[in-house]
């Protein structure tokens, strides 16, 4: 099966190098990487071949449907890390690896039917309106998902780089909010691009694109 690690290289990087100013800064430093952190934490693979698929489909959503529906993913994202993350790190425990790895094969599952659905919605067009609250409820559920799949690497980080549990508590919560205003930024860029006439005949290609990636993710 074809491997996608070579996309996830160019992002762990950048976190890493944003995560190594972490360790002895000062808070209003730690919480400006925090932010920092968030911003970038919405261009996760992962993250980009959902909402892509979510979107993909969608021929009577502009952007600010599409916003809509990142922001929705954003907001399942955040309230996963927060309920989560802050009882273990106050717990100074970690996310069972077996519910991890539970949660990224849903993922994986979730994006293979995300890109049927979009190859089914670009062959059907739905209804003008007909979609755009059920979507929203599917966004934040795969948001939460994907909270729940890397909840554990980022509470593991911010323990790992923080002095006290005060400060790594105060960081995730600059962290959660924003990746959804990074999130709902991206989508309404997808919304614009994904959207245009000339950009829906990919449709297909990035629907395989998802099904191969999904695969990959899933195992």
């Amino acid at each position: 099966m074809m491997s996608f690690h070579w996309l996830y290289d160019p992002v762990e990087t950048l976190d890493a190098w944003l995560a190594s100013g972490l360790s002895g800064a000062g808070l209003l430093v730690v919480l400006a990487l925090a932010a920092l952190l968030g911003l970038r934490h919405a261009t996760d693979p992962d993250h980009l071949v959902a909402v892509t698929a979510l979107v993909g489909g969608e021929r009577d959503a502009g952007p600010r449907d599409a916003a809509r529906l990142g922001a929705s993913w954003g907001i399942g994202h955040a309230a996963v890390l927060l309920a989560v993350g802050i009882p273990l790190l106050l717990a100074d425990a970690a996310l069972p690896a077996w519910l991890e790895s539970a949660a990224e094969r849903v993922i994986g599952i979730a994006i293979i039917l995300l890109a049927l659905r979009m190859l089914w919605r670009w062959q059907h067009r739905p209804a003008t309106g007909a979609h755009t609250t059920r979507s929203a409820h599917q966004s934040a559920l795969i948001g939460a998902l994907h909270g729940l799949g890397g909840t554990g690497a980022i509470v593991l980080l911010l323990a790992t780089k923080l002095p006290s549990t005060t400060d790594a508590i105060l960081a995730l919560a600059i962290f959660a909010p924003t990746s959804i205003l990074s999130m709902t930024v991206c989508t309404a860029v997808y919304g614009r691009v994904l959207t245009h006439r000339h950009t829906q005949r990919a449709i297909p290609a990035l629907a395989v694109f998802s099904l191969a990636f999904g695969a990959w993710y899933a195992t």
